[in-house]
């Protein structure tokens, strides 16, 4: 029998043209070439939040992917996650449209100071009033550190190592710099925040010097939402010290169970909870009102759908240029320095060229969940019982279709079933997500950053 736990959902996104399911913005009916208008977003906002989706997980990249045939040719014609434009930026305007609705935004802190970064988020903390999380990467393209001037990327471990500094200066301006109770907003004292109250961050470390105040006073969530998308063995280890959500990409459920419980391991190791990060699951939904209605929606999809392109993307993700291997020629996956958990899943499975365009159906790299709302909430349920994820990720197909689908056909089913919400619960992302704080648990690393709010604190530096 079907557990009834909860199921979250994030719709996944970028702001662009072609994210994951490549070949669909041909589609008739897609309007995903709209990305670069506000209207595109707010609709999108709006309908999500119709559906009581937790959130908007946007997706980003910094470069190109230029592995494929050694160029950006199939990148362009397809558009590729290329143009490409700043997923911050959509964020107040959805916000303003929207009251609940959660927004995970992907920034490479590779390519990024701590100082300034900090400032923008608590400025969006701000402004979606608690609403706003991080999706925290490293980065994986040599063209993105060709272009911010270095000659290479740097090494897979290394970059998590700058990152592990990164968060530490970064929790040391928000949950450190600005005690509780340091704004007064006193007009007849003419005190609009009390300078004991206010602490300059001062560290020298490996990778970041910072000796400043932080720029924005502390936001309801202080610390934005942390997600985290690294399944290495590294990856992991950061997850467990940082990560609050954790976005998995696995082939296929036992790989997805294993992946989870590796996780929940490390946590317990961090001295966390196993419950302290939700894990949410890459899916591509096609449904319809009838299975029969679901299947012709889906041969209709894969029709403009392009594999090509979905092994192009592929090829950036593992470093490897499947174009100069014959269909069923082995590959020979060595160690890169791209998606190295990608890389791996690749090698176990023995994935040829040809395997990989039959996997890449619907141009891209998650397996179809094609069926009637029974069929399609059956197998998100199975996915949560016999792993141990708790949600989704639900890429796009054909814009706007494939959410108002799931919003008005999946959601309802789920609901009938009790294992998704009627209504949102109140609150900031994170309370909403874990019905506990709007701040991080004293567990949590960041915790140790933090002030008491005693009055008349002489200003010294963070340590």
């Amino acid at each position: 029998m079907a557990s009834k736990k909860q199921i979250l959902l994030n719709a996944f996104n970028m702001n662009c043209v072609g994210h994951i399911n490549h070949g669909l913005w041909a589609h008739p009916r897609d309007r995903s070439g709209e990305y670069n208008t506000i209207e595109h977003w707010t609709d999108i906002a709006r309908t999500l939040e119709r559906g009581l989706f937790d959130g908007l997980f946007i997706a980003d990249i910094v470069g190109v992917y230029d592995i494929y045939q050694g160029n950006v040719d199939t990148t362009l014609r397809e558009s590729i996650q290329l143009p490409v434009n700043d997923p911050l930026l959509l964020v107040s305007a959805m916000a303003a449209v929207t009251q609940n609705l959660g927004f995970g935004v992907t920034v490479n802190l590779t390519y990024e100071q701590p100082y300034l970064l900090a400032r923008r988020f608590s400025t969006l903390d701000h402004l979606t009033r608690g609403r706003i999380g991080w999706n925290i990467v490293t980065g994986y393209l040599d063209s993105a550190a060709r272009a911010m001037g270095l000659s290479a990327q740097t090494a897979h471990d290394e970059r998590y190592d700058r990152a592990d500094e990164c968060l530490e200066v970064l929790y040391k301006l928000w949950e450190g710099s600005w005690e509780d109770g340091a704004v007064r907003r006193d007009k007849a004292a003419r005190v609009f925040a009390d300078p004991a109250r206010v602490h300059k961050v001062q560290h020298e470390g490996r990778y970041y010097k910072v000796d400043g105040y932080h720029l924005s006073e502390p936001s309801p969530q202080r610390t934005p939402v942390l997600f985290q998308a690294g399944s290495s063995g590294r990856g992991q280890r950061f997850a467990g010290r940082h990560a609050e959500c954790v976005f998995i990409s696995p082939p296929n459920k036992e790989a997805a169970r294993k992946s989870v419980q590796s996780l929940r391991e490390q946590l317990v190791q961090a001295g966390r909870r196993p419950d302290d990060v939700k894990v949410f699951v890459g899916a591509a939904v096609v449904t319809g009102a009838t299975h029969r209605e679901a299947q012709e929606k889906y041969a209709d999809y894969r029709q403009y759908a392009s594999r090509e392109a979905g092994l192009a993307h592929f090829s950036a993700s593992v470093g490897i240029d499947y174009a100069g291997y014959d269909l069923d020629a082995p590959i020979e996956y060595g160690k890169t320095n791209a998606i190295e958990s990608a890389a791996r899943t690749a090698e176990q499975h023995g994935w040829t060229r040809r395997r990989l365009l039959e996997l890449f159906a619907l141009g891209g790299r998650y397996p179809a969940i094609v069926g009637d709302p029974s069929e399609v909430a059956d197998t998100l349920q199975s996915w949560v019982d016999e792993t141990g994820v708790d949600g989704f990720n639900l890429s796009r197909t054909v814009v706007p279709e494939s959410y108002e689908d799931f919003v008005d056909l999946i959601v309802p089913e789920l609901q009938q079933r009790g294992v998704y919400k009627t209504e949102y619960a109140q609150g900031s992302l994170r309370r909403k997500l874990f019905d506990e704080s709007d701040r991080l648990p004293d567990r949590h690393l960041a915790a140790r950053y933090r002030r008491p709010a005693v009055a008349g604190t002489p200003d010294r530096p963070m340590p």
